[in-house]
Protein backbone atom coordinates (compact mmCIF):
# COMPACT_ATOMS: atom_id res chain seq x y z
CA UNK A 1 0.00 0.00 0.00
CA UNK A 2 1.14 3.52 -0.85
CA UNK A 3 0.75 6.47 1.91
CA UNK A 4 -2.97 7.13 0.26
CA UNK A 5 -4.23 3.33 0.08
CA UNK A 6 -2.47 2.96 3.67
CA UNK A 7 -4.33 6.08 5.39
CA UNK A 8 -7.67 5.40 3.83
CA UNK A 9 -7.86 1.72 5.16
CA UNK A 10 -6.15 2.79 8.58
CA UNK A 11 -9.40 5.52 8.28
CA UNK A 12 -11.54 2.53 7.77
CA UNK A 13 -10.71 0.82 10.43
CA UNK A 14 -10.76 3.28 12.78
CA UNK A 15 -14.56 3.75 11.70
CA UNK A 16 -15.02 0.31 12.68
CA UNK A 17 -13.41 0.05 15.71
CA UNK A 18 -13.80 3.32 17.31
CA UNK A 19 -17.65 2.83 18.46
CA UNK A 20 -19.87 2.39 21.39
CA UNK A 21 -19.56 -1.53 21.15
CA UNK A 22 -15.99 -0.83 21.58
CA UNK A 23 -16.33 -0.42 25.55
CA UNK A 24 -18.22 -3.77 26.18
CA UNK A 25 -15.08 -5.36 25.83
CA UNK A 26 -12.73 -3.09 27.08
CA UNK A 27 -11.48 -1.27 30.08
CA UNK A 28 -12.42 1.73 29.49
CA UNK A 29 -15.92 1.01 30.44
CA UNK A 30 -14.96 1.17 33.99
CA UNK A 31 -14.64 5.36 33.96
CA UNK A 32 -17.92 5.08 31.70
CA UNK A 33 -19.51 3.89 34.98
CA UNK A 34 -19.44 7.63 36.66
CA UNK A 35 -20.21 10.83 35.68
CA UNK A 36 -18.45 13.24 37.73
CA UNK A 37 -15.25 14.38 36.39
CA UNK A 38 -12.59 13.72 39.19
CA UNK A 39 -14.66 10.17 39.53
CA UNK A 40 -14.39 9.69 35.49
CA UNK A 41 -10.75 10.39 35.78
CA UNK A 42 -9.87 8.38 39.13
CA UNK A 43 -11.58 5.40 37.57
CA UNK A 44 -9.84 5.86 34.89
CA UNK A 45 -6.52 6.14 36.24
CA UNK A 46 -6.54 3.39 38.39
CA UNK A 47 -7.88 1.05 35.80
CA UNK A 48 -4.88 2.66 33.39
CA UNK A 49 -2.57 1.29 36.12
CA UNK A 50 -3.49 -2.27 35.71
CA UNK A 51 -4.67 -2.73 32.41
CA UNK A 52 -2.00 -5.72 31.20
CA UNK A 53 -2.94 -9.10 31.31
CA UNK A 54 -6.23 -10.51 30.16
CA UNK A 55 -8.93 -8.20 29.56
CA UNK A 56 -11.36 -9.73 31.24
CA UNK A 57 -9.49 -10.17 34.57
CA UNK A 58 -8.50 -6.21 34.17
CA UNK A 59 -12.09 -5.45 33.85
CA UNK A 60 -13.18 -7.16 37.01
CA UNK A 61 -10.38 -6.09 39.07
CA UNK A 62 -10.45 -2.86 38.19
CA UNK A 63 -14.62 -2.97 38.81
CA UNK A 64 -13.21 -4.45 42.40
CA UNK A 65 -11.28 -1.53 43.20
CA UNK A 66 -14.05 0.62 42.47
CA UNK A 67 -16.64 -1.46 44.72
CA UNK A 68 -13.50 -0.95 47.50
CA UNK A 69 -13.33 2.49 47.19
CA UNK A 70 -17.25 2.69 47.54
CA UNK A 71 -17.96 3.76 43.83
CA UNK A 72 -17.20 7.17 44.55
CA UNK A 73 -13.55 7.33 44.26
CA UNK A 74 -13.21 11.03 44.58
CA UNK A 75 -15.19 11.01 47.43
CA UNK A 76 -12.43 7.87 49.06
CA UNK A 77 -8.91 9.42 47.89
CA UNK A 78 -10.19 13.17 49.39
CA UNK A 79 -11.88 11.57 52.64
CA UNK A 80 -10.56 8.10 53.34
CA UNK A 81 -9.20 7.48 56.96
CA UNK A 82 -7.12 4.59 58.31
CA UNK A 83 -9.67 2.05 58.79
CA UNK A 84 -11.14 2.74 55.01
CA UNK A 85 -7.97 2.53 53.69
CA UNK A 86 -7.39 -1.23 55.68
CA UNK A 87 -10.50 -2.61 53.89
CA UNK A 88 -8.61 -2.41 50.97
CA UNK A 89 -6.16 -4.97 52.19
CA UNK A 90 -6.27 -8.43 50.06
CA UNK A 91 -6.66 -6.86 46.58
CA UNK A 92 -4.28 -8.22 43.78
CA UNK A 93 -4.15 -7.73 40.62
CA UNK A 94 -0.76 -9.59 39.20
CA UNK A 95 2.03 -7.78 41.15
CA UNK A 96 0.20 -4.64 42.02
CA UNK A 97 -0.90 -5.65 45.75
CA UNK A 98 -3.06 -3.94 48.23
CA UNK A 99 -0.21 -1.97 49.43
CA UNK A 100 0.45 -0.22 45.83
CA UNK A 101 -3.56 0.50 46.04
CA UNK A 102 -3.30 2.23 49.64
CA UNK A 103 -0.13 4.26 48.44
CA UNK A 104 -2.06 5.20 45.09
CA UNK A 105 -4.90 6.31 46.93
CA UNK A 106 -2.50 9.02 49.57
CA UNK A 107 -0.60 9.73 46.30
CA UNK A 108 -4.10 10.44 44.38
CA UNK A 109 -5.24 12.33 47.11
CA UNK A 110 -1.83 14.40 47.81
CA UNK A 111 -2.52 15.52 43.66
CA UNK A 112 -5.87 16.84 44.15
CA UNK A 113 -4.76 18.75 47.76
CA UNK A 114 -1.45 19.81 46.31
CA UNK A 115 -1.43 20.13 42.39
CA UNK A 116 -4.73 20.77 41.70
CA UNK A 117 -5.85 17.29 40.58
CA UNK A 118 -4.74 15.05 37.41
CA UNK A 119 -5.67 17.34 34.44
CA UNK A 120 -3.29 20.17 36.35
CA UNK A 121 -0.42 17.62 37.06
CA UNK A 122 -0.44 16.24 33.26
CA UNK A 123 -0.90 19.47 31.96
CA UNK A 124 2.39 21.35 33.30
CA UNK A 125 4.90 19.96 31.52
CA UNK A 126 3.51 18.92 28.07
CA UNK A 127 5.38 19.61 25.16
CA UNK A 128 3.48 20.59 21.95
CA UNK A 129 4.18 17.24 20.42
CA UNK A 130 4.96 14.72 23.56
CA UNK A 131 3.34 14.25 26.65
CA UNK A 132 6.51 11.86 27.70
CA UNK A 133 8.41 14.55 29.73
CA UNK A 134 5.15 15.49 31.39
CA UNK A 135 4.43 11.91 32.17
CA UNK A 136 7.48 12.12 34.15
CA UNK A 137 7.18 14.71 35.63
CA UNK A 138 3.98 13.23 36.54
CA UNK A 139 5.47 10.37 38.44
CA UNK A 140 7.87 12.56 40.40
CA UNK A 141 4.58 14.52 41.89
CA UNK A 142 3.11 11.21 42.18
CA UNK A 143 5.37 9.99 44.65
CA UNK A 144 6.27 13.09 46.60
CA UNK A 145 3.90 10.96 48.92
CA UNK A 146 5.73 8.06 51.32
CA UNK A 147 5.90 5.27 49.35
CA UNK A 148 7.74 1.60 48.81
CA UNK A 149 10.15 1.53 45.89
CA UNK A 150 8.38 -1.25 44.42
CA UNK A 151 5.58 0.69 43.86
CA UNK A 152 7.08 3.20 41.34
CA UNK A 153 7.11 0.47 38.63
CA UNK A 154 3.49 0.50 38.38
CA UNK A 155 3.91 4.08 37.01
CA UNK A 156 5.69 4.10 33.81
CA UNK A 157 8.86 6.83 33.41
CA UNK A 158 8.97 7.49 29.47
CA UNK A 159 12.69 9.23 30.16
CA UNK A 160 13.83 5.89 31.23
CA UNK A 161 13.28 4.39 27.73
CA UNK A 162 9.95 3.04 28.45
CA UNK A 163 6.56 3.39 25.96
CA UNK A 164 4.44 4.08 28.71
CA UNK A 165 1.26 2.44 27.07
CA UNK A 166 -0.52 2.49 29.84
CA UNK A 167 -0.18 5.66 31.17
CA UNK A 168 -0.58 7.05 27.24
CA UNK A 169 -3.89 5.16 27.13
CA UNK A 170 -5.05 6.95 30.55
CA UNK A 171 -4.34 10.26 28.16
CA UNK A 172 -5.88 9.28 25.01
CA UNK A 173 -9.28 8.43 26.85
CA UNK A 174 -9.09 11.50 29.04
CA UNK A 175 -7.84 14.05 26.28
CA UNK A 176 -8.86 13.26 23.16
CA UNK A 177 -12.51 14.84 21.21
CA UNK A 178 -14.40 11.92 20.52
CA UNK A 179 -17.54 12.07 18.52
CA UNK A 180 -18.61 8.28 19.57
CA UNK A 181 -18.36 8.51 22.72
CA UNK A 182 -15.39 6.41 23.83
CA UNK A 183 -12.61 8.97 24.64
CA UNK A 184 -13.80 11.47 27.39
CA UNK A 185 -12.54 14.58 25.72
CA UNK A 186 -12.78 15.85 29.61
CA UNK A 187 -9.33 17.24 29.81
CA UNK A 188 -9.45 20.71 27.57
CA UNK A 189 -5.97 21.82 28.79
CA UNK A 190 -4.28 19.46 27.02
CA UNK A 191 -4.25 18.80 22.77
CA UNK A 192 -5.08 15.50 20.87
CA UNK A 193 -2.17 16.43 18.64
CA UNK A 194 0.61 15.77 21.52
CA UNK A 195 -0.98 12.41 22.36
CA UNK A 196 0.92 8.93 22.17
CA UNK A 197 -0.21 5.90 20.42
CA UNK A 198 -0.56 3.13 23.43
CA UNK A 199 2.16 0.86 22.19
CA UNK A 200 1.42 -2.94 23.48
CA UNK A 201 2.55 -6.14 21.64
CA UNK A 202 -0.81 -5.79 19.36
CA UNK A 203 -0.62 -2.20 18.32
CA UNK A 204 3.43 -2.86 17.43
CA UNK A 205 2.88 -6.23 15.68
CA UNK A 206 0.32 -4.46 13.36
CA UNK A 207 2.48 -1.41 12.96
CA UNK A 208 5.48 -3.52 12.10
CA UNK A 209 3.20 -5.35 9.31
CA UNK A 210 2.07 -2.25 7.91
CA UNK A 211 5.35 -0.37 7.93
CA UNK A 212 4.73 2.32 10.50
CA UNK A 213 7.63 1.34 12.87
CA UNK A 214 10.69 -1.03 11.84
CA UNK A 215 12.19 -0.74 15.67
CA UNK A 216 11.69 -4.55 16.82
CA UNK A 217 10.98 -3.52 20.61
CA UNK A 218 8.22 -1.64 21.97
CA UNK A 219 10.00 1.06 23.99
CA UNK A 220 10.04 4.30 24.14
CA UNK A 221 12.22 4.51 20.88
CA UNK A 222 9.72 2.98 19.45
CA UNK A 223 7.25 4.93 20.81
CA UNK A 224 8.83 7.75 19.08
CA UNK A 225 9.05 6.73 15.42
CA UNK A 226 5.25 5.11 15.75
CA UNK A 227 3.99 8.29 16.73
CA UNK A 228 5.95 10.48 13.85
CA UNK A 229 4.05 7.59 11.41
CA UNK A 230 0.58 8.55 12.54
CA UNK A 231 1.06 12.29 12.89
CA UNK A 232 1.94 12.23 8.81
CA UNK A 233 -1.29 10.75 8.75
CA UNK A 234 -3.57 12.91 11.31
CA UNK A 235 -1.28 15.64 12.79
CA UNK A 236 -4.82 16.81 14.70
CA UNK A 237 -5.27 13.16 15.87
CA UNK A 238 -2.94 11.11 15.82
CA UNK A 239 -4.10 8.63 18.57
CA UNK A 240 -7.04 7.33 16.80
CA UNK A 241 -5.15 5.10 14.72
CA UNK A 242 -4.95 3.16 18.42
CA UNK A 243 -8.17 1.71 17.52
CA UNK A 244 -7.24 0.75 14.08
CA UNK A 245 -4.04 -0.90 15.22
CA UNK A 246 -5.44 -2.76 18.41
CA UNK A 247 -8.65 -3.82 16.36
CA UNK A 248 -6.48 -5.41 13.86
CA UNK A 249 -4.66 -7.28 16.29
CA UNK A 250 -6.62 -8.04 18.48
CA UNK A 251 -10.10 -8.71 16.40
CA UNK A 252 -8.78 -9.98 13.47
CA UNK A 253 -5.66 -11.12 13.66
CA UNK A 254 -3.74 -9.49 11.22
Amino acid sequence: MNKTELKEFLDEKVIQYNTLDFIDSDPVQIPHLFSLKEDIEIAGFLTATIAWGNRKMIINNSKRMMDMLGNSPYDFIMDHNDTQLEKLHGFVHRTFNSDDFKTFVKALQHIYANHNGLESAFAKNQQSLSMQPSIAEFKKLFFEVPHQTRTMKHVSNPMQGSAAKRINMFLRWMVRQDKQGVDFGIWKSISSASLSCPLDVHSGNVARKLGLLMRKQNDGKALAELDAALRKLDANDPVKYDFALFGLGVFEGF
